[in-house]
């Protein structure tokens, strides 16, 4: 199960970094669906991302009550921080069309 969620961590990290690359490839009329499969994959990633620090949080809610304050906040800018890069990289593939 570990090597498991390893795989999936190390996929969505290469997908994450790869989304400007996808949205830059091509040319001409083309460029677009670049950004729309870069803009797609980030998307993606949020999703799964918040899903997944979601899931880690009620796990510890539920383990330690008495902790879901403390915990609470630190999921908020976990969450916070995945929003954050997947705003970047679809501003960065948005760039790429315009620009």
């Amino acid at each position: 199960m570990r090597l498991a969620n390893f795989l999936l961590v190390a996929l969505l990290g290469v997908l994450a970094t790869a989304t400007p690359l996808f949205a830059a490839e091509g040319s001409g009329p083309y460029v677009g669906i670049g950004a729309g499969i870069g803009m797609g994959l980030a998307i993606i990633g949020i999703g799964v991302g918040i899903g997944i620090v979601g899931y880690a949080a009620l796990g510890g809610i539920a383990r330690q009550p008495e902790q879901a304050g403390a915990i609470q906040g630190a999921m908020f800018i976990l969450a916070g921080l995945i929003e954050g890069a997947g705003i970047i990289a679809l501003v960065l593939c948005l760039a790429l069309v315009f620009l």
